[in-house]
């Protein structure tokens, strides 16, 4: 996998869950593995240990390279099935929600952890490795380097997020890397991070389900809503595929507004009255 240039993530769940399939077979090898065998295990990762869908696909990846790649077997390896993943719309914030969540996180490290997501549409895993000299000033961009896929891009950056991020690092400092965890040359854990974020929502009476992905959700929403073309989103966030940006045209506001109800069309005087069926019609 490393030769292959895998991403850390990828590699460490890959060899948990082929770890966890080996575990599965008790005093069965590996390598004798059948079909049969792994359809049980997937039972076992839906019916007993419960995992969600991300789960469970890490799961077939993982086997799917472990028997195509490490351990070809002669049966296809295409008998492993992927789970069908539910389709849920993305969280998306308004602006005064953003408003509101930045107020209420006191810490000007999270905060402008949290500003520099929303500012930039970025992931949590690019933000927490971005380096003070991917912040190009003079061109106002932001070049990130750690992408998903490890594939590198560059975003515009707001006036606004620069003056915070100057604020940041008056007070901070950091040597290498903009938002560094405990020491100075690891990135800042994606666990604080998570538990800051929904701190911080309860904190602003936010009652939708906060994370730091619904930030970028919200900046992309932002964009498309304020006439950004949809090509132009997709490049910004890095995404691989067109229709994984498709799913902000379900969400933006602008949109759902302009659509109407059939009940605005009927005339007001024709608008159907509940009847008491003892009392007989009413009466005007």
């Amino acid at each position: 996998m490393k030769i292959r240039n895998m991403a850390t993530n990828t590699i460490d769940a890959y060899t948990y869950h082929v770890d966890k399939f080996e575990r599965f077979l008790g005093s069965k090898k590996i390598i004798d593995a059948t079909p049969e065998d792994v359809r049980r295990f997937q039972l076992h990762l839906i019916k007993v240990r419960k995992v969600g869908f991300s789960s469970f696909n890490q799961a077939v990846c993982g086997l799917r390279l472990l028997f195509s790649v490490t351990l070809p077997r002669r049966w296809p390896v295409t008998m492993i099935p992927f789970g069908k993943r539910a389709k849920r719309l993305p969280t998306v914030l308004s602006d005064q929600e953003v408003a509101d969540l930045l107020k209420c996180t006191p810490n000007l490290k999270h905060r402008t952890f949290f500003i520099t997501l929303y500012a930039a549409g970025l992931r949590l895993s690019e933000a927490a490795n971005l380096k003070a000299t991917d912040i190009d000033s003079q061109r106002m961009q932001i070049n990130i380097q750690s992408g998903k896929g490890k594939k590198q891009r560059l975003v515009p950056l707001s006036p606004r997020l620069l003056a915070a991020l100057r604020e940041y690092w008056k007070q901070y400092r950091p040597p290498t890397l903009l938002f560094p965890g405990k020491r100075p040359d690891k990135p800042y854990a994606g666990t604080s991070i998570q538990k800051t974020i929904k701190k911080s929502a309860r904190c602003a009476g936010i009652k939708k389900n906060v994370t730091p992905h619904t930030l970028r959700h919200s900046y992309a929403t932002g964009l498309l809503e304020a006439g950004v073309d949809i090509l132009t989103i997709q490049a910004l966030l890095g995404h691989a595929s067109f229709t994984t940006t498709m799913v902000y045209l379900h969400v933006r506001r602008n949109h759902l507004l302009r659509s109407p109800s059939p009940l605005d069309w009927l005339p007001t005087r024709q608008l159907p009255k509940w009847e008491d069926p003892t009392n007989g019609p009413p009466t005007n």
